[in-house]
């Protein structure tokens, strides 16, 4: 990330105003989370992350539940709890913010929770007391999700554990672009819209005085 801010242009950071902040930490765990063999080949994807900044607030959500999702087959039986709270509380956000209930866990996420019941049930009764306040879930939550997640890849009874890491940072890159230009898209598209609206409301202001 501050190589990634040295190219941008911005003052020397791990904390670039060009990354968006949760991808910033899905990179900085798994820097710090991979032996040095593995820090050469996540070097090059610094110029993938410059640009990649836009204020939807459904990526933080999406981002910490794809990296939850990684580490629940794999982790510790303690990681893999952290997870599945963590994939409930991303589901939540998902849930305010798409308009269904704040109960409904999407099929994927439910199959993945199914595979680890033990996880699967001792969250489903931590969740029961609540997530605190919403706001916070940005700055505070989605970042734990993700370095508990990473952690738990990291010291997985696996062979590969570097490899999926820096798998999981290209991932996150990819998903994050796909997102992004999805939103963008869609700005794009309403943009028409709304400024025929303005421009109708301007008009009947005019005629009205």
């Amino acid at each position: 990330m501050e190589f990634a801010s040295y190219l941008a242009g911005e003052p020397w950071s791990d904390h670039p105003d060009c990354t968006h902040p949760l991808l910033a930490v899905v990179a900085r765990e798994v820097n710090d989370h991979i032996s040095d063999d593995a820090r050469r080949e996540i070097a090059p994807l610094a110029t993938e992350v410059i640009g990649l900044n836009r204020p939807d607030p459904a990526i933080d959500p999406l981002l910490a539940r794809e990296v939850a999702l990684a580490a629940l087959p794999i982790a510790s039986a303690e990681r893999q709890r952290v997870a599945a709270v963590g994939l409930f509380h991303c589901e939540q956000v998902l849930n305010e913010l798409e308009g269904r209930p704040a109960d409904h866990v999407s099929d994927r996420v439910q199959s993945a929770l199914d595979g680890v019941p033990d996880a699967r049930d001792w969250a489903r009764d931590f969740c029961g007391a609540g997530f605190g306040r919403p706001k916070k879930f940005s700055t505070r939550s989605a970042p734990n999700i993700v370095h508990s997640a990473v952690v738990g890849i990291a010291e997985a009874a696996v062979r590969d554990p570097d490899q999926r890491l820096v798998a999981l940072l290209r991932q996150s890159i990819s998903n994050c672009e796909d997102w992004m230009r999805r939103t963008s898209t869609v700005a794009d598209e309403q943009a028409p819209q709304t400024r025929r609206l303005a421009s109708s409301g301007n008009r009947r202001g005019r005629s009205r005085r």
